[in-house]
């Protein structure tokens, strides 16, 4: 039995969940949550390492007071903050004609040996979008094939050093391990996109407290990572602006936006800013437009952030909303007037055994796909933030661990032609020299 700890480190909340899985009937079931308020964290990037680390403590031994197990290492999602997007190819010939899992993991090192990685920066995770074996483009799955080279295109999530290192000093500050460091956005995907969206192009957009992260899909795989400084905070500020209200109220009136419309009351009570005892009257046509203004906003910039990827045309199967921003009233159907007519649906997380009724929000659509990236669920090949090539076909970690191929190393290892025939010369010509003085000797 193993246990999986992921934990989702959001703007507005921290949520751990613990998982226990079977690998040999391969059954999920989750048996611990913790849900804490998140401090020290603005716009997906953290602010204040101490808040944050007490915030990832609490929701996790809350989480594992409830499962009853020991563990401390745990899956951390990366805000798309922190990260850009970029591709990169490999290319690599195949000696014995026949392609395994190592020539693949040798063809996705040289795509990350070849990338243009800007030096602030450096790979989180490398996922390949398509392989190409001699003439044959498009290939889904080269394993086992024939051929005698081997082409990749690899979509790497390069990450920020200086944000990477803040969160392992917050990671370690709450006293954990780092297993992994996942996309949020990547982990958002596995949860709750079918694999025929994933196959016909789709793009995610996970809309939190104040980020907006997007993910477009194609070829069953992440091909585009982007982010937006944009989310259902804003709807509080707006209103707490306008209206002149304190934000608790302002809060409490998006929150409960859906019960205010159908109560259908013109006219609600809410507090002054600055002397919460004075009460004034709000128009609820007055809070519809600042609402619908901020969302249809919020979209306006999306549409434009998936025609800047360039890859509209691929999307074929539409756009999936996730995330705490899709809990709005009619968010849907707003949604559907912006993206040109693409089909649009919500994300709900997929299923899980155990404690899952209380998980089946949009809004843990990212801590789900964490538990779900610990047992390879969704997942063909990747480099993964320990460097390490997994995939799902692997079951050995000792084996999985053996195909670390570095470029750099074999760089080193691998002569130069020319150096290494006179190396070969001079050895033939040392073995005779000492073969033809034995001679002697025996003969004198």
């Amino acid at each position: 039995m193993k246990n999986i700890l992921a934990i989702d480190i959001g703007s507005y909340k921290t949520a751990a969940v613990i998982a226990n899985y079977n690998e040999d009937s391969m059954e999920l079931s989750i048996s611990g949550v913790g849900i804490a308020t998140s401090k020290g964290i603005k716009r997906g990037s953290i602010v204040n390492i101490d808040n944050a680390a007490k915030s990832i403590k609490k929701a996790y031994l809350d989480a594992k007071r409830v499962a009853g197990v020991e563990i401390n290492k745990a899956i951390i999602n990366v805000s798309t903050t922190y990260t850009k997007s970029i591709i990169s190819f490999g290319i690599v010939n195949i000696p014995e004609n026949e392609i395994n899992i190592k020539e693949i993991n040798r063809a996705i090192q040289m795509a990350l040996h070849n990338a243009n990685i800007p030096k602030d920066y450096q790979i989180l995770q490398a996922i390949p979008i398509n392989f190409k074996v001699d003439e044959m483009s498009d290939i889904e799955d080269p394993l086992g094939m024939s051929g005698s080279r081997l082409e990749v295109s690899v979509h790497i999530i390069a990450i920020q050093k200086s944000g990477l290192d803040n969160i392992k000093k917050t990671i370690r500050q709450a006293g954990l391990e780092i297993e992994n460091l996942v996309s949020s956005v990547y982990a958002s995907g596995l949860s709750v996109l079918k694999e025929d969206e994933k196959e016909l192009g789709v793009a995610v957009i996970d809309i939190g407290a104040t980020t907006s992260d997007l993910g477009i899909f194609t070829n069953k795989t992440l091909r585009h990572t982007d982010t937006l400084g944009v989310g259902s905070h804003h709807i509080t500020n707006d209103l707490s602006i306008a209206l002149h209200t304190p934000l608790a109220d302002a809060e409490y009136i998006k929150l409960n936006f859906e019960e205010l419309i159908k109560n259908g009351e013109d006219l609600i009570e809410i507090s002054v800013i600055g002397n919460e005892n004075e009460k004034q009257k709000a128009s609820l046509e007055a809070i519809t437009q600042i609402i619908s203004a901020r969302i249809e906003e919020t979209f306006l910039l999306l549409k434009k952030e998936i025609e800047d990827s360039g890859l509209k045309s691929k999307i074929g199967a539409g756009i999936v909303l996730t995330g705490g921003f899709t809990n709005f009233y009619n968010v849907k159907e707003i949604a559907s007037e912006f993206f040109d007519g693409m089909p649009v649906r919500i994300g709900y997380p997929k299923e899980i055994n155990g404690l899952f009724k209380n998980l089946k929000k949009p809004e843990f659509a990212c801590v789900l796909g964490l538990i779900l990236y610990g047992i390879r669920d969704g997942i063909n090949y990747e480099i993964d933030s320990n460097n390490r090539f997994i995939t799902k076909k692997l079951i050995n970690d000792t084996f999985n661990n053996t195909l670390d191929i570095k470029i750099e190393e074999e760089k080193e290892e691998e002569e130069p032609k020319e150096i290494a025939v006179i190396a070969n010369k001079q050895k033939n010509k040392t073995n005779f020299l000492q073969k033809f003085k034995t001679w002697l000797g025996n003969l004198f």
